[in-house]
């Protein structure tokens, strides 16, 4: 039977895979890669992630752990069908495109509910923001390339700096057409529906 896997998981497993480790040291890893940019990570989700894969049998528990007043850490590796499901979660998600339903999309297509130039002080500040985000990215890179870290390691940085640049320069052509009026705005939006109580 497959496992579905959610992002958290395959985080969890790809972790797994480098090394058996208890889930405080997959959390603190995480953050210290700067991987919470990729997944959505939180101790208690993290720790119901790992119940689950252990339940699933994709990992298995492997000693308990004390360190002088803490509580007991529980060490996990990765088994032969989570290695199995790791792979072929990556090999889908590789080479199969499939609607993620981002909020943004969403957003674009529903902007004509609000006014103009209410879209374009939001689109403007959106941009600041990606730009801003690029840059930080980009900054992330030099920073592994200073640091000796292998290009393989950062792919998903140069995959997230494309994706802002390709955005950015979307925004930029939107807000020229916004501003110019080549883009068509409705004059008027149409009024909330009006509840008579009788």
């Amino acid at each position: 039977m497959a496992v579905s896997l959610t992002p958290l998981a395959v985080a969890v497993l790809a972790l797994l895979a480098e090394r058996p480790m208890h889930p405080y040291e997959m959390y603190q890893l995480t953050i210290e890669r700067r991987e919470d940019r990729l997944v959505k990570v939180r101790p208690g989700s993290l720790y119901h992630t790992v119940a689950r894969l252990a339940r699933d049998e994709l990992v298995r528990a492997i000693g308990v752990d004390r360190e002088g007043n803490r509580p007991e850490r529980t060490t996990y590796e990765i088994t032969e069908p989570g290695q199995v499901a790791l792979r072929s979660w990556i090999t889908e998600a590789l080479g199969t495109p499939m609607a993620e339903y981002p909020r943004f999309s969403l957003a674009v297509a529903e902007s004509h509910n609000l006014p103009k130039d209410e879209v374009i002080a939001l689109l403007r500040r959106r941009r600041e923001l990606v730009d801003r985000r690029r840059d930080e990215l980009v900054g992330g890179v030099e920073d592994a390339e200073r640091a000796g870290v292998p290009a393989l390691f950062h792919l998903d940085i140069g995959y997230s700096i494309a994706i802002a640049e390709a955005e950015s320069r979307w925004l930029g052509a939107t807000l020229d057409d916004l501003t110019s009026g080549r883009l068509g705005w409705l004059d008027c939006l149409p009024t909330a529906p009006t509840h008579r109580t009788n």
